[in-house]
């Protein structure tokens, strides 16, 4: 699907040969005695059944026994990232700088964009950050299973999410989080080259303009969490925020705030009251709790 969509879009004179559907190989065990054949030399066998693709952002496992979806993967069928278990017991804090939402730097280190993520891919799978199981929605309706590992992508993501929650205003950050699922579906179906998705881009180009700064992460035993970010654009005010007492936040100022919020369910409950529609909520039992 992804490859013959980009073909018509880039292309649509080209002719797709797409042997799977065109040869007499019908199953995975035909495509083996095919490479067997023409000694053709290839990581699969019949007792090690995966299906697999790698690029530099992650690499996928399909195929064998994670067709039984109550079946937990093997350990030795990583490769990618350490068991969290056997990753190390002291945790690793990094530091991810990103300039307009691109990721420019680690530690402070300018790098470009290969060996930046080649320099997150080790650290993440050292720390058996970045495995992923999940159950599939494919486009043609059936549902699969396919296993993961991009142990530099989820440091990415991780880090540039904890970035954006200081440099995004909220409308702009939720609204961002609703186009990110038809964003994530237009790749999926290899949709890439549409006006739709053409769009989508420059909307969240629009978005990153602000989200210059850094995000600081601790890595530990399988996951990557962020403790501290900062950024020049930050919304983020401590003495706006402070529960302490302060001079810019009047607490008497709430009142008309939550009166004219409320105001939809207070009016639709005075009606439901006139009309003798009024639900009456029951009272909560307390009764089986017990004082010290």
């Amino acid at each position: 699907m992804r490859f013959e969509l980009t073909v018509k879009a880039m292309d649509p004179l080209l002719r797709v040969i797409a042997p799977w559907r065109e040869w007499d190989i019908r199953s995975r065990d035909d495509a083996l005695a095919y490479a067997r054949a023409h000694d053709v030399p290839i990581p699969t066998t019949e007792k090690s059944m995966y299906s697999r693709d790698r690029n530099i952002w992650h690499m996928s496992h399909e195929g064998g026994i994670l067709e039984d979806p109550w079946t937990e993967p093997q350990e030795e069928m990583f490769c990618l990232t350490v068991s969290p278990q056997a990753a190390p017991d002291t945790p690793h804090y990094l530091n991810l700088g990103f300039e307009k939402g691109v990721p420019v730097s680690i530690d402070g280190k300018a790098m470009g964009a290969v060996e930046l993520l080649t320099c997150l891919n080790e650290l993440g799978g050292a720390h058996g950050v970045g495995r992923t199981d999940m159950v599939e929605n494919r486009l043609v309706g059936m549902k699969s299973r396919g296993v993961y590992e991009n142990p530099g992508g989820a440091l990415l993501y991780t880090a540039h999410q904890g970035l954006e929650s200081i440099c995004l205003d909220r409308e702009t950050l939720h609204y961002k989080d609703v186009i990110g699922q038809r964003f994530a579906e237009l790749v999926y179906y290899g949709q890439w080259f549409t006006p739709l998705r053409e769009a989508l881009s420059a909307f969240v180009a629009k978005t990153q303009e602000r989200v210059t700064g850094v995000a600081r992460l601790k890595l530990f035993k399988g996951t990557a969490t962020v403790v501290g970010r900062k950024s020049p654009h930050s919304l983020y005010r401590e003495d706006f925020a402070t529960f302490g007492q302060d001079d810019v936040y009047d607490q008497r100022d709430a009142e008309g705030f939550i009166n004219l919020f409320g105001l939809p369910l207070k009016v639709m409950a005075l009606v439901d009251k006139q009309n003798g529609e009024m639900v009456g909520l029951e009272a909560p039992d307390y009764s089986h709790f017990k004082r010290d």
